[in-house]
């Protein structure tokens, strides 16, 4: 296997022991991410980081009604959460899905390219899901060397979409990870 690979599946263990944390009280409260509830977080989590991972590496579209879908309605969406990660993550293991390009709404892009933004949603929004329900979210240093490589290619492309907050600040000491949550508009320090 690849080392994205071995990123992608580093983050995804993280983001679903983060989900399987997050009580049902929880959901209605606010989420660190601006106008969205923990609620609307872990649905963008699990609709992105793990079903569009998966149709990413199949080169197939959302279904509409997954798209509609409250996850979180389901009372083990958590426990669904980490079956379709490990769904997803098998598609990447087949050496086809890192083949080409994939389609991103009218343009493509290299697949290592994709599977790298998406080793970045389910980090970042896996940090912003740990911090909105009082929970840690960390990744071995090499994993966050690999994120913050990520943050820097595309962090001018997520400003300009408004994906990112102007960067944050931090220590040049910090550790890898910190310094790519800082880069992509976070707040690692508060």
């Amino acid at each position: 296997m690849n080392e994205i690979h071995t990123h992608l599946t580093v983050c995804a263990a993280e983001a679903s022991r983060v989900a399987r944390a997050v009580t049902a009280e929880q959901l209605g409260t606010p989420s660190v991410c601006a106008d969205w509830t923990v609620r609307e977080l872990a649905n963008h989590l699990v609709l992105y980081s793990a079903h569009g991972l998966e149709h990413r590496a199949l080169r197939t579209e959302l279904p509409e009604e997954t798209t509609k879908r409250d996850f979180t309605a389901e009372d083990d969406w958590a426990e669904a959460y980490a079956a379709q990660l490990d769904r997803a993550l098998a598609a990447w293991e087949k050496p086809e899905a890192w083949e080409g390009e994939v389609d991103m709404v009218g343009s493509a892009m290299p697949a290592t390219e994709i599977a790298a933004m998406l080793a970045l949603e389910l980090a970042l929004h896996g940090w912003d899901l740990a911090r909105s329900t009082g929970e840690e979210y960390g990744v071995p240093e090499e994993t966050g060397a690999y994120l913050l490589g990520v943050v820097e290619r595309y962090a001018d492309m997520y400003r300009r979409y408004e994906g990112f907050a102007e960067p944050g600040a931090v220590s040049e000491t910090s550790d890898p990870f910190t310094r790519a949550l800082a880069l992509s508009g976070r707040e690692p320090g508060n």
